[in-house]
Protein backbone atom coordinates (compact mmCIF):
# COMPACT_ATOMS: atom_id res chain seq x y z
CA UNK A 1 0.00 0.00 0.00
CA UNK A 2 2.92 2.33 0.80
CA UNK A 3 4.51 1.60 -2.27
CA UNK A 4 1.24 2.72 -4.28
CA UNK A 5 0.50 5.35 -2.42
CA UNK A 6 4.24 7.06 -3.07
CA UNK A 7 3.99 5.92 -6.42
CA UNK A 8 0.93 7.96 -7.38
CA UNK A 9 2.16 10.63 -5.59
CA UNK A 10 5.01 10.56 -8.24
CA UNK A 11 2.93 10.26 -11.30
CA UNK A 12 0.62 13.47 -9.42
CA UNK A 13 3.75 15.61 -9.01
CA UNK A 14 4.37 14.86 -12.83
CA UNK A 15 1.42 15.20 -14.98
CA UNK A 16 1.75 18.63 -11.94
CA UNK A 17 5.16 19.68 -13.81
CA UNK A 18 4.14 18.73 -17.65
CA UNK A 19 1.30 20.90 -17.04
CA UNK A 20 3.10 23.42 -15.73
CA UNK A 21 5.89 23.33 -18.94
CA UNK A 22 4.36 25.59 -20.79
CA UNK A 23 3.82 28.45 -18.44
CA UNK A 24 6.94 28.26 -17.19
CA UNK A 25 8.99 28.20 -20.33
CA UNK A 26 6.31 31.32 -21.79
CA UNK A 27 6.92 33.25 -18.43
CA UNK A 28 11.00 32.69 -18.70
CA UNK A 29 10.98 34.14 -22.19
CA UNK A 30 9.00 37.25 -21.48
CA UNK A 31 12.12 37.88 -18.84
CA UNK A 32 14.35 36.92 -21.64
CA UNK A 33 12.73 39.37 -23.98
CA UNK A 34 12.81 42.36 -21.34
CA UNK A 35 16.08 41.93 -20.63
CA UNK A 36 16.54 42.21 -24.46
CA UNK A 37 15.10 45.61 -24.78
CA UNK A 38 16.86 46.68 -21.61
CA UNK A 39 20.28 45.89 -22.93
CA UNK A 40 19.79 46.40 -26.65
CA UNK A 41 18.62 49.88 -25.48
CA UNK A 42 21.69 50.49 -23.15
CA UNK A 43 23.56 49.42 -26.68
CA UNK A 44 22.02 51.74 -28.90
CA UNK A 45 22.39 54.83 -26.14
CA UNK A 46 26.46 53.67 -26.39
CA UNK A 47 26.09 54.84 -30.22
CA UNK A 48 26.16 50.89 -31.56
CA UNK A 49 24.85 50.85 -35.38
CA UNK A 50 21.14 48.95 -35.23
CA UNK A 51 22.08 47.63 -38.47
CA UNK A 52 25.43 46.15 -37.52
CA UNK A 53 23.57 44.69 -34.49
CA UNK A 54 21.33 43.17 -36.23
CA UNK A 55 23.83 41.42 -38.41
CA UNK A 56 25.34 39.93 -35.42
CA UNK A 57 22.64 38.75 -33.45
CA UNK A 58 21.63 36.51 -36.12
CA UNK A 59 24.85 35.24 -36.75
CA UNK A 60 24.95 34.24 -33.14
CA UNK A 61 21.46 33.13 -33.46
CA UNK A 62 22.85 30.34 -36.96
CA UNK A 63 25.69 29.42 -34.61
CA UNK A 64 23.40 28.65 -31.85
CA UNK A 65 21.18 26.87 -33.62
CA UNK A 66 22.66 25.14 -36.55
CA UNK A 67 24.36 22.62 -34.84
CA UNK A 68 21.02 20.77 -32.87
CA UNK A 69 19.61 21.35 -36.30
CA UNK A 70 22.23 19.09 -37.83
CA UNK A 71 21.86 16.82 -35.15
CA UNK A 72 18.79 16.62 -34.51
CA UNK A 73 17.20 16.62 -37.15
CA UNK A 74 18.83 15.26 -39.84
CA UNK A 75 16.67 12.37 -40.75
CA UNK A 76 13.40 14.45 -40.53
CA UNK A 77 14.33 17.25 -42.81
CA UNK A 78 12.40 17.45 -46.07
CA UNK A 79 14.44 18.50 -49.58
CA UNK A 80 13.62 21.99 -50.02
CA UNK A 81 12.42 22.91 -53.34
CA UNK A 82 12.45 26.17 -55.28
CA UNK A 83 9.30 27.51 -53.71
CA UNK A 84 10.49 26.66 -50.25
CA UNK A 85 13.45 28.58 -50.80
CA UNK A 86 12.06 31.27 -51.58
CA UNK A 87 9.61 31.44 -48.70
CA UNK A 88 12.44 31.13 -46.40
CA UNK A 89 14.06 34.24 -47.97
CA UNK A 90 11.24 36.05 -47.59
CA UNK A 91 11.15 35.12 -43.81
CA UNK A 92 14.99 36.27 -43.46
CA UNK A 93 13.70 39.08 -45.06
CA UNK A 94 11.00 39.87 -43.38
CA UNK A 95 12.28 39.15 -39.74
CA UNK A 96 15.63 39.66 -39.40
CA UNK A 97 16.08 42.29 -41.74
CA UNK A 98 12.75 44.75 -41.80
CA UNK A 99 11.31 43.87 -38.32
CA UNK A 100 14.38 44.10 -36.31
CA UNK A 101 15.95 47.13 -38.21
CA UNK A 102 12.49 49.13 -37.57
CA UNK A 103 12.22 47.87 -33.94
CA UNK A 104 15.59 49.05 -33.50
CA UNK A 105 14.70 52.30 -35.27
CA UNK A 106 11.85 52.78 -33.08
CA UNK A 107 13.21 52.00 -29.52
CA UNK A 108 15.94 54.47 -30.09
CA UNK A 109 13.66 57.31 -30.79
CA UNK A 110 11.24 56.10 -28.15
CA UNK A 111 11.88 53.63 -24.83
CA UNK A 112 11.56 49.58 -23.96
CA UNK A 113 8.12 50.01 -22.23
CA UNK A 114 6.66 52.05 -24.80
CA UNK A 115 8.08 49.48 -27.80
CA UNK A 116 6.97 46.74 -25.66
CA UNK A 117 3.12 48.11 -25.53
CA UNK A 118 3.16 48.89 -29.45
CA UNK A 119 4.48 45.19 -29.82
CA UNK A 120 1.13 44.00 -28.27
CA UNK A 121 -0.92 45.15 -31.51
CA UNK A 122 0.88 42.07 -32.84
CA UNK A 123 -2.60 39.39 -32.55
CA UNK A 124 -4.85 41.57 -33.69
CA UNK A 125 -2.44 42.24 -36.75
CA UNK A 126 -1.92 39.06 -37.19
CA UNK A 127 -5.78 38.29 -36.91
CA UNK A 128 -6.69 40.98 -39.69
CA UNK A 129 -3.82 39.51 -41.95
CA UNK A 130 -4.87 35.86 -41.25
CA UNK A 131 -8.67 37.21 -42.42
CA UNK A 132 -7.33 38.81 -45.59
CA UNK A 133 -5.81 35.45 -46.67
CA UNK A 134 -8.72 33.66 -45.62
CA UNK A 135 -6.53 31.58 -43.28
CA UNK A 136 -9.53 33.03 -40.13
CA UNK A 137 -13.24 32.60 -40.75
CA UNK A 138 -14.66 35.70 -39.91
CA UNK A 139 -18.77 35.31 -39.13
CA UNK A 140 -20.30 38.42 -37.17
CA UNK A 141 -23.08 36.42 -36.08
CA UNK A 142 -21.18 35.22 -33.05
CA UNK A 143 -20.17 35.95 -30.19
CA UNK A 144 -16.21 35.35 -30.49
CA UNK A 145 -16.17 36.99 -34.11
CA UNK A 146 -17.58 40.15 -32.90
CA UNK A 147 -15.09 39.93 -29.73
CA UNK A 148 -11.86 39.66 -32.36
CA UNK A 149 -13.61 42.64 -34.69
CA UNK A 150 -13.82 45.06 -31.35
CA UNK A 151 -10.56 43.76 -30.03
CA UNK A 152 -8.73 44.65 -33.18
CA UNK A 153 -10.38 47.67 -33.43
CA UNK A 154 -9.33 48.87 -29.73
CA UNK A 155 -5.78 47.88 -30.11
CA UNK A 156 -5.45 50.33 -32.69
CA UNK A 157 -7.19 52.89 -31.10
CA UNK A 158 -4.46 52.34 -28.48
CA UNK A 159 -2.17 52.44 -30.23
CA UNK A 160 -2.74 55.80 -32.14
CA UNK A 161 -3.61 57.21 -28.70
CA UNK A 162 0.31 56.11 -27.16
CA UNK A 163 1.72 57.98 -30.78
CA UNK A 164 -0.57 60.96 -30.55
CA UNK A 165 -0.86 61.81 -27.11
CA UNK A 166 2.10 61.92 -24.63
CA UNK A 167 0.88 63.53 -21.81
CA UNK A 168 2.47 64.50 -18.18
CA UNK A 169 4.86 62.27 -16.48
CA UNK A 170 3.94 59.59 -13.87
CA UNK A 171 6.59 59.30 -11.09
CA UNK A 172 7.10 56.52 -8.84
CA UNK A 173 8.09 56.35 -5.50
CA UNK A 174 11.42 54.88 -5.86
CA UNK A 175 12.08 57.62 -8.89
CA UNK A 176 13.35 60.07 -6.30
CA UNK A 177 15.75 57.67 -4.98
CA UNK A 178 17.33 55.82 -7.14
CA UNK A 179 21.01 56.64 -8.61
CA UNK A 180 21.60 56.61 -12.44
CA UNK A 181 24.64 57.02 -14.43
CA UNK A 182 24.89 59.95 -16.03
CA UNK A 183 25.01 58.45 -19.25
CA UNK A 184 21.73 56.97 -19.22
CA UNK A 185 19.61 59.73 -17.84
CA UNK A 186 17.17 60.48 -20.68
CA UNK A 187 16.62 64.21 -21.61
CA UNK A 188 13.17 65.73 -19.30
CA UNK A 189 13.04 68.74 -22.18
CA UNK A 190 10.21 68.66 -24.18
CA UNK A 191 11.04 70.13 -27.48
CA UNK A 192 10.01 70.05 -31.07
CA UNK A 193 12.67 67.50 -32.04
CA UNK A 194 11.71 65.02 -29.24
CA UNK A 195 7.95 65.28 -30.13
CA UNK A 196 8.66 64.91 -33.56
CA UNK A 197 11.35 61.58 -32.70
CA UNK A 198 8.63 60.45 -30.44
CA UNK A 199 5.88 59.88 -33.34
CA UNK A 200 8.50 59.04 -36.01
CA UNK A 201 9.34 55.97 -33.68
CA UNK A 202 5.88 55.22 -32.75
CA UNK A 203 5.08 54.70 -36.52
CA UNK A 204 8.66 52.50 -37.22
CA UNK A 205 7.50 50.52 -34.41
CA UNK A 206 4.18 49.69 -35.75
CA UNK A 207 5.70 48.77 -39.10
CA UNK A 208 8.36 46.68 -37.88
CA UNK A 209 5.17 44.67 -35.62
CA UNK A 210 3.13 44.79 -39.14
CA UNK A 211 6.47 42.93 -40.61
CA UNK A 212 6.51 40.63 -37.81
CA UNK A 213 2.62 39.67 -37.59
CA UNK A 214 3.77 39.04 -42.13
CA UNK A 215 6.54 36.73 -40.74
CA UNK A 216 3.79 34.38 -38.50
CA UNK A 217 1.72 34.35 -41.61
CA UNK A 218 4.37 33.22 -43.65
CA UNK A 219 5.85 31.01 -41.06
CA UNK A 220 2.59 28.83 -40.58
CA UNK A 221 2.10 28.42 -44.10
CA UNK A 222 5.92 27.44 -44.55
CA UNK A 223 5.69 24.83 -42.20
CA UNK A 224 3.21 23.03 -43.48
CA UNK A 225 5.51 21.70 -46.05
CA UNK A 226 8.54 21.76 -43.83
CA UNK A 227 8.25 20.49 -40.24
CA UNK A 228 11.34 21.24 -38.73
CA UNK A 229 11.74 24.02 -36.50
CA UNK A 230 15.38 24.00 -35.90
CA UNK A 231 16.31 23.54 -38.93
CA UNK A 232 13.91 26.15 -40.57
CA UNK A 233 15.30 28.52 -37.80
CA UNK A 234 18.70 28.40 -38.62
CA UNK A 235 18.30 28.55 -42.49
CA UNK A 236 15.80 31.61 -41.79
CA UNK A 237 18.86 33.27 -39.39
CA UNK A 238 21.63 32.32 -41.56
CA UNK A 239 19.51 34.38 -45.28
CA UNK A 240 18.83 37.01 -42.44
CA UNK A 241 22.35 37.47 -41.68
CA UNK A 242 23.60 37.51 -45.30
CA UNK A 243 20.87 39.80 -45.99
CA UNK A 244 21.24 41.99 -43.04
CA UNK A 245 25.17 42.38 -44.41
CA UNK A 246 24.38 43.51 -47.76
CA UNK A 247 21.56 46.19 -45.71
CA UNK A 248 24.04 46.93 -43.76
CA UNK A 249 26.76 47.61 -46.59
CA UNK A 250 24.34 50.32 -48.24
CA UNK A 251 23.21 52.30 -45.23
CA UNK A 252 26.67 51.88 -43.67
CA UNK A 253 30.11 53.38 -45.13
CA UNK A 254 32.03 53.41 -42.44
CA UNK A 255 33.98 50.46 -41.41
CA UNK A 256 34.47 51.43 -37.87
CA UNK A 257 31.38 50.71 -37.12
CA UNK A 258 31.78 46.69 -37.50
CA UNK A 259 33.94 47.22 -34.60
CA UNK A 260 33.25 45.07 -31.07
CA UNK A 261 34.66 44.70 -28.46
CA UNK A 262 34.08 43.19 -25.08
CA UNK A 263 31.54 45.47 -24.34
CA UNK A 264 28.01 46.06 -23.61
CA UNK A 265 27.80 45.95 -27.52
CA UNK A 266 28.90 42.64 -27.37
CA UNK A 267 26.69 41.21 -24.85
CA UNK A 268 23.55 42.76 -26.58
CA UNK A 269 24.29 41.08 -29.88
CA UNK A 270 24.72 37.59 -28.29
CA UNK A 271 22.45 37.63 -25.31
CA UNK A 272 19.69 38.80 -28.53
CA UNK A 273 20.97 36.07 -31.01
CA UNK A 274 21.04 33.47 -28.26
CA UNK A 275 18.14 33.93 -26.14
CA UNK A 276 15.56 36.10 -28.28
CA UNK A 277 16.21 34.81 -31.57
CA UNK A 278 17.63 30.89 -30.96
CA UNK A 279 15.68 30.04 -28.25
CA UNK A 280 12.77 31.75 -28.23
CA UNK A 281 12.16 30.87 -31.71
CA UNK A 282 12.24 27.23 -30.73
CA UNK A 283 10.76 27.25 -27.67
CA UNK A 284 7.63 29.18 -29.10
CA UNK A 285 7.34 26.74 -31.77
CA UNK A 286 7.37 23.70 -29.73
CA UNK A 287 4.74 25.25 -27.13
CA UNK A 288 2.80 26.71 -30.06
CA UNK A 289 2.36 22.86 -31.35
CA UNK A 290 1.36 22.02 -28.07
CA UNK A 291 -0.93 24.74 -26.85
CA UNK A 292 -1.66 26.88 -30.29
CA UNK A 293 -0.61 30.69 -30.82
CA UNK A 294 -3.77 31.82 -28.55
CA UNK A 295 -1.78 30.63 -25.61
CA UNK A 296 1.64 31.85 -26.98
CA UNK A 297 0.86 35.55 -28.01
CA UNK A 298 -1.38 35.42 -24.27
CA UNK A 299 1.94 36.44 -22.36
CA UNK A 300 3.41 39.27 -24.13
CA UNK A 301 1.71 42.06 -21.31
CA UNK A 302 3.44 40.17 -19.16
CA UNK A 303 6.62 41.51 -21.14
CA UNK A 304 5.67 45.32 -20.96
CA UNK A 305 5.08 45.09 -17.41
CA UNK A 306 8.74 43.40 -16.51
CA UNK A 307 10.03 45.95 -18.78
CA UNK A 308 8.63 49.05 -17.14
CA UNK A 309 9.64 48.30 -13.87
CA UNK A 310 13.32 47.41 -15.13
CA UNK A 311 13.78 50.28 -17.41
CA UNK A 312 12.61 52.86 -14.63
CA UNK A 313 15.30 51.18 -11.98
CA UNK A 314 17.85 50.75 -14.72
CA UNK A 315 17.11 53.52 -17.59
CA UNK A 316 15.56 56.01 -15.15
CA UNK A 317 13.07 55.68 -17.81
CA UNK A 318 10.16 58.48 -18.35
CA UNK A 319 6.41 56.84 -18.45
CA UNK A 320 3.90 59.40 -19.87
CA UNK A 321 0.23 59.32 -18.85
CA UNK A 322 -0.76 58.50 -22.64
CA UNK A 323 1.36 55.83 -22.92
CA UNK A 324 -0.19 54.01 -19.81
CA UNK A 325 -3.84 54.82 -21.25
CA UNK A 326 -2.76 53.66 -24.66
CA UNK A 327 -1.30 50.43 -22.69
CA UNK A 328 -4.35 49.35 -20.82
CA UNK A 329 -6.52 50.05 -24.26
CA UNK A 330 -4.09 47.38 -25.93
CA UNK A 331 -4.21 44.97 -23.28
CA UNK A 332 -7.95 44.82 -23.34
CA UNK A 333 -8.21 44.93 -27.04
CA UNK A 334 -5.36 42.04 -27.18
CA UNK A 335 -7.63 39.72 -24.68
CA UNK A 336 -10.78 40.33 -26.45
CA UNK A 337 -8.96 39.33 -29.52
CA UNK A 338 -7.07 36.24 -27.44
CA UNK A 339 -10.99 35.17 -25.66
CA UNK A 340 -12.40 35.30 -29.48
CA UNK A 341 -9.38 32.71 -30.28
CA UNK A 342 -9.97 30.61 -26.98
CA UNK A 343 -13.83 30.00 -27.74
CA UNK A 344 -13.63 29.15 -31.04
CA UNK A 345 -10.86 26.70 -30.12
CA UNK A 346 -13.46 25.42 -27.79
CA UNK A 347 -15.67 25.16 -30.55
CA UNK A 348 -13.61 23.34 -32.88
CA UNK A 349 -12.55 20.59 -30.00
CA UNK A 350 -16.62 20.24 -29.57
CA UNK A 351 -17.31 19.68 -33.09
CA UNK A 352 -14.82 17.15 -33.32
CA UNK A 353 -16.02 15.11 -30.61
CA UNK A 354 -19.28 15.43 -31.74
CA UNK A 355 -17.89 14.04 -35.00
CA UNK A 356 -15.58 11.53 -33.68
CA UNK A 357 -18.66 9.83 -31.29
CA UNK A 358 -21.41 8.98 -34.51
CA UNK A 359 -17.94 7.19 -35.90
CA UNK A 360 -17.37 5.26 -32.91
CA UNK A 361 -21.04 4.23 -32.40
CA UNK A 362 -21.05 3.20 -35.68
CA UNK A 363 -17.99 1.43 -35.70
CA UNK A 364 -19.12 -0.77 -32.39
CA UNK A 365 -22.48 -1.39 -34.53
CA UNK A 366 -20.40 -2.59 -36.93
CA UNK A 367 -18.44 -5.05 -35.17
CA UNK A 368 -21.46 -6.24 -33.38
CA UNK A 369 -23.14 -7.09 -37.04
CA UNK A 370 -19.55 -8.34 -38.28
CA UNK A 371 -19.82 -10.97 -35.22
CA UNK A 372 -23.59 -11.53 -35.89
CA UNK A 373 -22.56 -12.37 -39.18
CA UNK A 374 -19.59 -14.42 -38.38
CA UNK A 375 -22.14 -16.76 -35.79
CA UNK A 376 -24.79 -17.45 -38.62
CA UNK A 377 -22.44 -17.87 -41.13
CA UNK A 378 -20.29 -20.62 -38.67
CA UNK A 379 -24.17 -22.04 -37.85
CA UNK A 380 -24.76 -22.04 -41.45
CA UNK A 381 -21.78 -24.24 -41.78
CA UNK A 382 -22.49 -26.59 -38.80
CA UNK A 383 -25.80 -26.93 -40.32
CA UNK A 384 -24.17 -28.06 -43.92
CA UNK A 385 -21.94 -30.13 -42.09
CA UNK A 386 -24.97 -32.28 -40.25
CA UNK A 387 -26.64 -31.78 -43.52
CA UNK A 388 -24.08 -33.66 -45.54
CA UNK A 389 -23.03 -36.10 -42.63
CA UNK A 390 -27.37 -36.95 -42.74
CA UNK A 391 -26.91 -37.24 -46.54
CA UNK A 392 -23.94 -39.74 -46.26
CA UNK A 393 -25.84 -42.03 -43.40
CA UNK A 394 -28.78 -41.83 -45.79
CA UNK A 395 -26.74 -43.06 -48.54
CA UNK A 396 -24.91 -45.36 -47.10
CA UNK A 397 -27.92 -47.39 -45.29
CA UNK A 398 -29.65 -47.22 -49.09
CA UNK A 399 -26.56 -48.81 -50.65
CA UNK A 400 -27.18 -51.62 -48.37
CA UNK A 401 -30.43 -52.32 -48.62
CA UNK A 402 -29.47 -52.35 -52.20
CA UNK A 403 -26.59 -54.59 -51.73
CA UNK A 404 -28.79 -57.43 -49.51
CA UNK A 405 -31.57 -57.04 -51.97
CA UNK A 406 -29.27 -58.40 -54.61
CA UNK A 407 -27.97 -61.24 -52.55
CA UNK A 408 -31.38 -62.16 -51.79
CA UNK A 409 -32.50 -62.12 -54.96
CA UNK A 410 -29.15 -64.13 -56.16
CA UNK A 411 -30.64 -66.35 -53.24
CA UNK A 412 -33.81 -66.94 -54.93
CA UNK A 413 -32.33 -67.24 -58.32
CA UNK A 414 -29.80 -70.60 -57.46
CA UNK A 415 -32.56 -72.22 -55.39
CA UNK A 416 -34.96 -72.07 -57.98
Amino acid sequence: MEVNNNNNGGCCCGSFFQRCKPYIAMISLQFGYAGMNIITKVSLNRGMSHYVLVVYRHAFATAAIAPFALVLERKVRPKITFLMFMQMFVLGLLGPVIDQNLYYMGLKFTSPTYSCALSNMLPAMTFVMAVIFRMEKLDMRKVRCQAKVIGTVVTVVGAMLMTLYKGQVINFFWSHYMHHPRNYVPDNTTTNSGETDWVKGSILLIFATLAWASFFILQAVTLRKYPAQLSLTAIVCFLGTLQSIAVTFVMEHSPNVWTIGWDMNLLAAAYAGIVSSGIAYYVQGIVMQRRGPVFVTAFSPLMMIIVAVMGSFILAENIYLGGVIGAILIVVGLYSVLWGKYKEHKEKEAENIITDEPIKCCGNQIARLETVIEDSESNDIEMQKGDDNNNNEACNELSVTIISNNNNNDNDVTKA
